[in-house]
């Protein structure tokens, strides 16, 4: 009883409520309790008829619950405030993972020697999923590089600088678990027959050796493609490619050199009208992504800074199909087709080139009726972004290769991409006919292919090793013959399912192009179809899957301030 009386004392005295409700206790309580407690004595409360006053008094005194607001946007913020401190992390431990790589240990010399000719797609694809402690492996190439090529027309306008999109070859190879031996040269001659490559260096600065030969049990040619001018007239000597950094450097002055021609003292109106016309050949990704920034830069940019010239400048893209993106959808083709038009951007389909000179494009345009027409074009700067050429190392190898005669664009290839005629070469990439388009998504996945098939031949031949060793001490030697036969069983089992790998399919991943003003087009798998779209939205997405496709975290981090860069400063308009 006194317990309850000490809760009483603690209860707020101030309560209205509760003294009403002590009240109505005291009056409605018994009057022989009332008798029998003496003035000088405590209070004594039935327990059973205070615990309900008690219930009584806290709901009348509790607050009302306001509703709950912005529930959705408290969660949004926390979602994203996680995000933000995991996306921190994982990008402070790829750059710690890559500035500090682990012990490398030397490959057994006696494995057989892999050597890989090239540093592209298909041979970084390679190396980046290969066991490289299975094999002697040794890359040749004279890029000591890796580059992301779908993001090179940006190159060509500064809105991505050069060495962001650079991963140097030595710094792949660094991160492998054996050590892998590069040599900066270019394959001049492979020799089927001895099993040895052929190497120059090519480079400005040659040392006392600079032509040597390399031996190989197992080769894989992922040497590309070079540009081809389909014999065309001037075009090697007077038009731009879009294939290498050089290549998006030497463009890169072009268009500032044009510029600052056209603003020469008493240069004249016509003048004026070349050197500002940009003329793209190829209506392929490369080219329209290059015309797109190419309108983007001049817009965004030029016409900021050099207003004189903003009504003079002038892009047509040419190409000799009937629409430019052939591998897209209908409906992306006509979209990209109208927002050329409102960019001002000619397109002049159905058009072949014929002559090339220093000043003008000489081109035959076919009519609706099939009549035919020759147009002379002036020009200030001419980019050819079409087409493919073998190189002289796959030409001379296919040449050795009786089975190879009657291929025209590349080495022939099986199912396995083995190089047919041969049984220890392959072939991935642009310089490799395997039936699908040309292109980095065809080469990153036989890249990939061949680094499953190569690990599997690896571990295949370990396996057949223990089972000759096995079987070989069956009956030489004393032990537990049934134990001994169980385990070849086993290992022949796992033999069998190791060596069960399915020829290399292509899977199209989709495929995008930037088509200036911000926006871009995506043709994507989806399930069992494709998902067509283009727009704003498509543009953010087109960044991410790129920025997503980028080799290295240095990569990712270069181009988003690259990206930031370009749109809070503009583009640089220096002509270096």
């Amino acid at each position: 009883m006194a317990s309850i009386t000490r809760a009483m004392i603690r209860l707020p005295t101030s309560s209205i409520a509760f003294r009403a409700a002590s009240r109505r206790s005291f009056t409605t309580s018994s009057p022989s309790i009332l008798t029998r407690t003496r003035p000088s004595s405590r209070i004594l409360l039935d327990k059973s008829n205070l615990q309900p006053n008690f219930r009584r008094t806290y709901a009348d005194v509790a607050p009302v619950k306001k509703p709950r607001r912005f529930r959705f946007f408290k969660f949004f913020w926390r979602l994203t405030y996680i995000s933000i401190i995991g996306g921190t992390a994982y990008l402070a431990y790829g750059v710690y993972e890559q500035k500090h790589p682990d012990d490398q240990f030397e490959p057994d010399p006696t494995k057989k020697n892999l050597v890989i000719l090239g540093t592209g797609w298909g041979a970084v694809s390679l190396l980046k999923k290969l066991d490289t402690e299975n094999y002697n492996v040794i890359v040749i190439s004279p890029r000591n590089y890796f580059l992301f090529t779908p993001l090179l027309p940006s190159c060509t306008t500064g809105t991505v600088e050069h060495r962001s999109i650079m991963e140097p070859i030595r710094s792949i190879l660094r991160h492998k678990k054996a050590a892998v031996k590069y040599y900066e040269a270019e394959a001049t001659k492979i020799d089927p027959e001895r099993k040895v490559v052929a190497i120059d260096d090519n480079s400005d600065i040659k040392g006392a050796s600079n032509k040597t030969e390399v031996s190989y049990d197992m080769l894989v040619v992922s040497v590309g493609a070079e540009n081809a001018t389909f014999g065309i007239p001037g075009v090697r000597e007077h038009s731009c490619f879009l294939k290498e950094i050089g290549d998006a450097q030497q463009i890169r002055k072009k268009i500032m050199d044009c510029v600052e021609t056209a603003t020469f003292k008493d240069q004249t109106p016509e003048e004026v009208e070349r050197l500002l016309h940009m003329v793209v050949v190829g209506g392929g990704p490369t080219g329209v992504e290059f015309a797109g920034e190419l309108q983007d830069f001049f817009d965004q940019d030029i016409k900021k800074w050099v207003p004189e010239i903003s009504d003079k400048f002038k892009v047509t893209l040419i190409e000799a199909l009937p629409n430019v993106l052939p591998m897209f959808s209908k409906q992306l083709i006509d979209y990209t087709e109208s927002t050329f038009k409102e960019e001002k951007i000619t397109i002049m389909t159905k058009t072949a080139v014929k002559k090339v000179t220093d000043k003008t494009v000489e081109a035959e345009y076919t009519g609706p009726d099939g009549k035919k027409t020759m147009q002379v074009m002036p020009y200030g700067l001419l980019v050819w972004a079409t087409g493919n050429a073998v190189r002289p190392v796959v030409r001379d190898l296919m040449s050795q290769i009786p089975a190879q005669k009657d291929s025209r664009r590349g080495l022939a290839v099986n199912e396995y991409l083995v190089v047919q005629g041969t049984k220890d070469i392959w072939a991935t990439g642009d310089c490799a006919v395997a039936g699908y388009a040309p292109t980095a998504q065809v080469a990153s996945q036989e890249g990939a292919f061949l680094a499953r098939l190569f690990n599997t031949m690896a571990k295949s031949e370990a396996i057949e090793q223990q089972i000759h060793d096995l079987s070989s001490s069956l009956n030489l030697q004393p032990g537990n013959t049934a134990e001994i036969a169980k385990e070849i069983e086993t290992h022949e089992r796992q033999l069998r399912r190791i060596k069960d790998i399915k020829p290399f399919h292509y899977t199209h991943q989709g495929s995008l192009a930037y088509i200036g003003s911000e926006r871009a087009v995506a043709d994507v798998s989806w399930l069992n179809g494709n998902f067509a779209t283009g727009g704003g939205l498509t543009y953010l997405f087109w960044r991410s899957a790129y920025l997503s496709m980028c080799f290295s975290t240095r990569n990712r981090v270069l181009v988003v301030l690259d990206w930031l860069k370009s749109k809070a400063f503009g583009r640089d308009v220096s002509r270096e």
